[in-house]
């Protein structure tokens, strides 16, 4: 709470991730402008609380299974259609409680209990998030399924850290924002921009 109550002075939007509805109430009683949630408001009174806060933007991810057991269980088949599915029902609820759709996002969940080919299944068809018109937040930044791709076969065992990882997370956003993505989360703030006024300026 301590870190809200400043982030919330500094003049720009602050995006508060978080699964628990006590969370979720206390920062933006704080005046936070947005709930980042892994389980789309699945959890008893999430849902509530956003509706009782009516100027608050939300963003649904998609997560299969749970965080402790994803990633040994990943989705079976076609993600795509599951995901689109699951996130436009999940909206469609969070409407029906009360809250307008220009206030939902929506997230894929990349490296979400997916494979790597499951996970760039999502951005090579991200148009198909989009037909029912809201806004897709993009978080390829630093995932492992960029390592795994970006990885030689000789340094399979060594994969790239984290600070190898940015070009490929700069590529990942710019290729994203290019399908329809709104919003791109990012670590390497500097470079994406960069990165992107390069691609608005080729427009």
């Amino acid at each position: 709470l301590p870190v809200v109550r400043h982030a919330v002075k500094l003049g720009v939007p602050v995006s508060v991730d978080t699964y628990k509805p006590e969370v979720m109430r206390a920062v933006l009683d704080l005046g936070a402008d947005i709930i980042n949630d892994i389980w789309a408001l699945r959890q008893s009174g999430a849902m509530q609380v956003v509706a009782e806060h009516p100027s608050c933007g939300v963003c649904l991810m998609h997560m299969h299974r749970e965080p402790q057991t994803m990633q040994t269980a990943p989705m079976q088949g076609d993600v795509v259609p599951q995901t689109v599915h699951f996130l436009e029902h999940a909206a469609q609820r969070l409407q029906t409680s009360g809250v307008d759709k220009a206030r939902i996002v929506l997230d894929t969940g990349v490296g979400f209990a997916k494979t790597v080919a499951q996970n760039f299944a999502l951005l090579a068809r991200q148009h198909e998030f989009l037909v029912a018109g809201y806004p897709l937040l993009a978080g390829w930044s630093r995932k492992s399924s960029l390592a795994a791709v970006c990885s030689s076969a000789e340094a399979q065992a060594e994969p790239l850290d984290m600070t190898m990882r940015m070009i490929p997370s700069v590529a990942a956003a710019l290729l994203a924002v290019e399908r329809g993505a709104r919003i791109v989360r990012v670590h390497d703030v500097r470079e994406t921009v960069q990165a992107l006024k390069v691609w608005a300026a080729a427009r």
